[in-house]
């Protein structure tokens, strides 16, 4: 018996010694194949406590248009156009937004090349995290769709289209500056969106959008939203092709947002065929992700669009907060990883 547990007992040595060669072999193995510098994950959104969600002020909003709307018709290379040119970057600058305009040759198709303006304001620069909100500032040179055919050839005054959509973002800038967002945010004025011929495709439209995203820098945001159209009278929202083909997770995110907040019927979960705007460009050629918020139903755009029509009188107060609200939820929840 003595002799038989020896020899057990050195049998079961034996078999540790080898086990641990074995084992000490495959450690050697995993590191020999380890990369000599470890892969760089993507940081993942560390859950914060949820922060109050700041009101969006639609008065404020309202006098951001009326202000635009008193320069005059704002058609690439007109007084009006620098005029609010350099109102926008002003007013930006006053909130301690790092502005930075980025100009380039608007090759028209009426023949004439003026000097557009891109106008870029970047919200707590030093953040990785980044969203991008964007709107075109400039408005149609022709009203093509009016009525009154006499006044075909004249240009707009561009309420809403063109006029809403920064009015909402200005807010949206003054208000994230007065109350802290751990996420940053950048705000993109694209120019020579509205300058566009029908019959050529979309060659002749979106020139700020294309530059801007042929001749982007700097760190790229998680998503972009684009707003166009977002203030007049009865205007609803509808999620379209382009916004789905490529950023079909941030459609989902804002347009469940507004649900969940109350707003079904402004930001109505239909989908629309695709159709052109400066979302596409960003999309395609900056590689963005970026959806269109825009005033359009399966109809086509209100009947407003590119007349006289779309003055100060089509704007509505409660549209654009009803805009303003749900992306300062969005924006707010994103940055403590609540949405």
């Amino acid at each position: 018996m003595e002799r038989t547990a020896a020899a057990g007992q050195k049998y079961n040595m034996v078999g540790r010694k080898y086990l641990l060669f074995v084992f000490a072999l495959v450690f050697l193995a995993a590191c020999k194949n380890e990369p000599s510098s470890v892969r760089e994950e993507t940081p993942a959104v560390v859950k914060k406590d949820p922060v109050a969600i700041p009101a969006f002020h639609r008065d404020s909003a309202y006098a951001y248009v009326e202000k635009q709307v008193s320069f005059g018709p704002r058609v690439v290379g007109s007084e009006g156009h620098a005029a609010c040119k350099e109102w926008l970057v002003a007013k930006l600058e006053s909130w301690n937004i790092a502005v930075r305009e980025q100009p380039f040759t608007a090759e028209l198709y009426t023949g004439v090349s003026p000097t557009g303006t891109n106008i870029i304001g970047s919200i707590n620069p030093q953040e990785k995290r980044r969203i991008l909100l964007a709107a075109h500032w400039d408005t149609r040179h022709i009203a093509d769709q009016d009525k009154n055919q006499d006044r075909r050839d004249d240009p707009i005054s561009g309420a809403d289209d063109g006029g809403s959509g920064v009015a909402v973002l200005l807010e949206i800038a003054r208000t994230i500056m007065q109350n802290e967002i751990e996420l940053g945010v950048d705000i993109v004025f694209f120019d020579a969106e509205d300058h566009g011929q029908s019959s050529d495709g979309n060659s002749s439209w979106c020139l700020g959008s294309k530059y801007w995203s042929r001749n982007y820098q700097g760190p790229k945001p998680e998503y972009g939203i684009l707003l166009d159209m977002v203030g007049a009278t009865g205007a609803t929202f509808r999620r379209d092709q382009i916004s789905l083909q490529y950023a079909r997770p941030v459609a989902d995110k804002v347009w469940n947002m507004a649900n969940s907040m109350g707003y079904g019927n402004y930001f109505i979960k239909q989908d629309l065929p695709a159709f052109t705007d400066d979302h596409l460009f960003v999309n395609e050629i900056a590689n963005i992700p970026m959806i269109d918020i825009c005033n359009r139903s399966v109809r086509g755009f209100g009947t407003h669009w590119h007349t006289h029509n779309d003055n100060i009188n089509i704007i509505d107060r409660s549209v654009m907060r009803v805009v303003g609200q749900v992306l300062l939820a969005v924006l707010y929840k994103e940055s403590t990883g609540h949405i």
